[in-house]
Order: C-alpha cells, then sequence, then structure tokens
C-alpha cells in the first residue's frame, strides 16, 4: 500500500509517475473510488498525458468507455459507470474484453459493477481532507494472494 498527500493539481504527477514506473508490475484493472470532485478523472487525465495519450482524455460518462492509443502504441481503455443502472449496461458494450484484453482498464465508479470485477485490481482510493487537500491510496487487491 502507497499513499500521497496532495495539496494541488500539480502533485498529481507525482501519483501518475509512480503508476507509470510500476505498470507492468501492478494488476491491469485500476479501480477509481471516491466522491464526485474527488479528482478521479483528473488523475487518469494527468497518467494518460504522462503515458503518452494523443487524443484529448475525457471522461466517458455517456459512452461508457474511451479507448486511447499512447505513443508507443500501448492500449488504454477508461470506463465511467456512474450513470448506469445495472451491470447489464456494463456487459452490453462488452465490458469483459476489454477487462481481459491484457490492457490497462482504468474504471471509474467501479462499486456499480462489483460482480464484473477480476479477482486482481489496483484500488486507488480518494479521500477529501478537511483541508481539501486529498490522500490518495494505491492498494492491490487479489484474491489470489
Amino acid at each position: 500500500m502507497k499513499s500521497f498527500r496532495i495539496q494541488n493539481e500539480e502533485q498529481l504527477s507525482e501519483v501518475s509517475d509512480y503508476l507509470l514506473q510500476h505498470k507492468n508490475k501492478l494488476p491491469k484493472s485500476w479501480l477509481f473510488y471516491g466522491e464526485m470532485g474527488a479528482g478521479k478523472t483528473t488523475l487518469i487525465k494527468n497518467f494518460c498525458v504522462n503515458a503518452g495519450v494523443f487524443d484529448n482524455v475525457t471522461s466517458p460518462t455517456f459512452s461508457l468507455v474511451n479507448e486511447y492509443l499512447t505513443k508507443n502504441d500501448e492500449t488504454i481503455y477508461h470506463f465511467d459507470f456512474y450513470r448506469i443502472e445495472d451491470e447489464e449496461e456494463a456487459i452490453h458494450i462488452g465490458f469483459d474484453e476489454y477487462l481481459y484484453s491484457g490492457n490497462i482498464c482504468l474504471i471509474e465508479w467501479p462499486e456499480k459493477i462489483p460482480n464484473l470485477l477480476p479477482h486482481s485490481n489496483l484500488n486507488i482510493i480518494f479521500k477529501i481532507n478537511s483541508d481539501n487537500s486529498r490522500t490518495i491510496t494505491l492498494q492491490i487487491d487479489d484474491d489470489n494472494t
């Protein structure tokens, strides 16, 4: 488990740099937990830019999934399940195919699809502190260990 205390948006690079350095050792599904406005999408944008994504990184709130290609020809999938009513909606977009593609899947609002998540995940947990800073905790959840 690793935690970062973030005072401003610029400090998110510390988290995304850490994730980039360790991405090949981490599970492929990254689950972003935190209340609305905690910084989940902002960290995802920061990570994708640092990973060399060419496209504009936006939250796929209505499309449910965005696909990004990096300068190294890696594919990153970004999901936002905030608006779904049930897990069937994720199944209909082929979520399991994305999940087991071998590419990194960045998943906002994973609590909406608990039965579809793999056993091994990187949990990225956002906590808004009383001084409006953020504590971001990275924790591997692996049922196989």
